[in-house]
């Protein structure tokens, strides 16, 4: 496995409204993200979300689309992102969607972990690439 660490920048916005609008009470953002370190490109996806965030409990899952340059490749992948947080407690799980790598990341496989630092995100991607 290898390691990458660094930072990336963050724009959330709410989605228009589309097909199913109104349906349920769910949550729909779209997701801008800047990443930088050893992973240097960009991130976008869409994530959905429900529970009540300001009492401490929500869930949320995302596919983002990554395209960037990590080592001396570079590429796309998706990652699927899946949390939930309960009373102080959270859990959060990315991991690399197999299949989606593209050019010189064709075939990486593995998982991101996230910090959140006085409000600053660090990243570190536990990767393998055939």
């Amino acid at each position: 496995m290898s390691l990458a660490k660094g930072s990336f920048e963050i724009q959330m916005k709410p989605a228009p409204a589309g097909e199913g609008a109104g349906r349920v009470a769910v949550g729909r953002m779209l997701i801008d993200k800047q990443y930088s370190g050893d992973l240097i490109g960009v991130g976008q996806g869409e994530m959905l979300s429900a529970g009540n965030p300001a009492s401490g409990s929500a869930g949320y899952v995302a596919i983002e689309h990554v395209t960037a340059t990590l080592g001396s490749g570079s590429g796309s992948f998706a990652l699927q992102h899946s949390g939930v947080m309960h009373a102080g407690d959270s859990q959060l799980s990315i991991s690399i969607v197999p299949g989606s790598g593209t050019g010189d990341l064709e075939g990486i496989q593995g998982t991101l972990t996230i910090d959140i630092i006085e409000r600053q995100h660090y990243y570190a991607l536990d990767y393998v690439l055939p």
